[in-house]
């Protein structure tokens, strides 16, 4: 990494970020790490066309991606990993030499909370609800632990997708796991979920629900009720996080 004496500048781009975890989650890492060379900042982005302006700040060296950007990010960068490539969502842009690169460590922090969450009951299957940039993630990191999944989502159809008024007991026994990929039940609508039969989930079922904030979702409330295991996607974040500063160490700035 080329050494500077500039202060080094990450931050979180998405909108909006009033429910945002990493601004914390670096403030309390470069504290406790003793890391005075390096500031968190969250840069909400009404749209994502004010970001190139944001990308000349001389001391940026890196940024996290959140909603709704994790797919539009992608043009403003000059070249993706491996991963974030075949994923086609970026949830980590790190400054090298000049050059932005685009990463994916949603797959990472997702796969890891999710081995942690099932341990050795593997499930045969897997609903992904919604299709955006963490549905993709998570399709990934199913893929790359042979459990089939189908996406679920409102408009997209064919191969590999359902409705969500597919859902039924039969489909609910071949994919026991749900994964709520979607914003739905996010600070502050807390009120909303996927619309799922939760009357036909049972014991065998597990929810895991990428939202976060809050700590109990409608999402997971529901699925508890009918007796189903449920998790947050607290634990997510913090394995995402501890991956981007890895990369975040290797950055530069300009």
């Amino acid at each position: 990494m080329e050494q500077t004496d500039k202060k080094r500048l990450f931050g979180l781009i998405g909108y909006p970020l009033e429910h945002s975890f990493s601004y914390r989650w670096f403030a309390d890492t470069f504290s406790r790490e003793g890391i005075a060379d390096s500031e968190y900042r969250n840069f909400p982005l009404p749209a994502i066309d004010m970001l190139p302006e944001l990308m000349r700040t001389p001391e940026l060296a890196g940024f996290n991606v959140t909603a709704p950007y994790k797919k539009e990010v992608i043009r403003y960068i000059d070249t993706l990993d491996e991963t974030a490539a075949t994923i086609g969502a970026v949830n980590c842009v790190t400054r090298n030499n000049g050059k932005w690169t685009g990463h994916n460590v949603d797959c990472i922090g997702f796969a890891a909370s999710l081995r942690e969450f099932i341990g050795k009951t593997i499930p045969q299957g897997a609903l992904i609800l919604g299709s955006g940039g963490a549905s993709q993630a998570a399709a990934y990191a199913l893929h790359r632990m042979d459990i089939r999944h189908i996406v679920v989502s409102r408009s997209l159809r064919g191969d590999g997708y359902a409705s969500y008024t597919d859902i039924d007991d039969s489909m609910l026994a071949e994919y026991p796991l749900l994964i709520n990929a979607t914003p739905l039940g996010t600070w502050p609508n807390t009120e909303s979920a996927p619309p799922i039969p939760y009357e036909r989930l049972a014991k065998d079922n597990m929810l895991y629900d990428m939202v976060y904030n809050p700590p109990l979702t409608r999402f997971m409330t529901l699925g508890r009720q009918a007796g189903a295991r449920v998790t947050n996607g607290r634990r997510m974040l913090e394995l995402q996080a501890e991956a981007s500063w890895e990369l975040f160490r290797e950055a530069d700035t300009e």
